[in-house]
């Protein structure tokens, strides 16, 4: 019995090791990563054999927070007009021009 739970102790503790190896290894969505290239020939071989240059966005791109926030956002206003009664609605459309929202 003794050798089971020494075996069993030791295969926990590998296991955790690796889960927390993996952890470590994910990369987080929300983390930017700029790098920036200095030499012409790394430069030469980014843009590839299009000769185009990598895209780049000349309007403002959402970030992945106001994504999830818009969401939320307009999840709530489906719930609030499927069980809220119109004069509740009324109300809370009254309470937003009043507070300029």
């Amino acid at each position: 019995v003794l050798e089971a739970v020494q075996k069993w102790k030791t295969e926990k503790g590998s296991r955790l090791q690796q889960q927390q190896q993996e952890e470590e290894e994910e990369e987080s969505i929300y983390t930017v990563h700029n790098e920036e290239v200095e030499d012409e020939e790394s430069r030469e071989e980014m843009e590839g054999e299009e000769g185009g240059v990598g895209f780049i966005a000349h309007v403002p791109v959402p970030s992945q927070r106001e994504v999830e926030e818009a969401l939320v956002r307009r999840k709530k206003m489906e719930l609030l007009q499927r069980y809220a009664s119109e004069t509740l609605q009324a109300q809370s459309q009254e309470a937003r021009t009043l507070l300029g929202i």
